[in-house]
């Protein structure tokens, strides 16, 4: 079985793709994609919260080289990981909300537990 999934794309597009939905998701807390982006997209977003909980200059600086807006790095780390401090791991849900409509691509909604 395949460690990453290719969603069709080049590996400069997906990364490209993954990192915005990371940054989107730190955002806003839930986005609407298909299954198997969402699944691509939970455990970039949760080695990114593990990295706000450490909150070190380090592991600031490894979320600043992934997250597209600096913004959202700055919530990650004064929000977003200290709300998870007890948690260890599992901090996103997968909801699938069945086929779209028009090419019937499974979907789903990830958010923030």
């Amino acid at each position: 079985m395949a460690k990453n999934r290719k969603l069709g794309r080049t590996s400069d597009h997906r990364r490209a793709m993954l990192r915005a939905m990371v940054t989107y998701l730190l955002e806003n807390g839930r986005i609407e994609t298909t299954l198997a982006r969402a699944k691509e997209v939970g455990p970039m977003c949760e080695k990114m919260i593990t990295l706000g909980k450490k909150n070190t200059l380090a592991s600031r600086r490894q979320a600043m080289a992934y997250i597209t807006k600096e913004a959202v790095v700055a919530k990650l780390f004064s929000e977003v990981a200290p709300g998870y401090a007890e948690r260890n791991g599992g901090y996103t849900r997968i909801i699938k909300t069945g086929p779209r409509r028009g090419d019937c691509a499974e979907m789903a909604i990830i958010e923030l537990v």
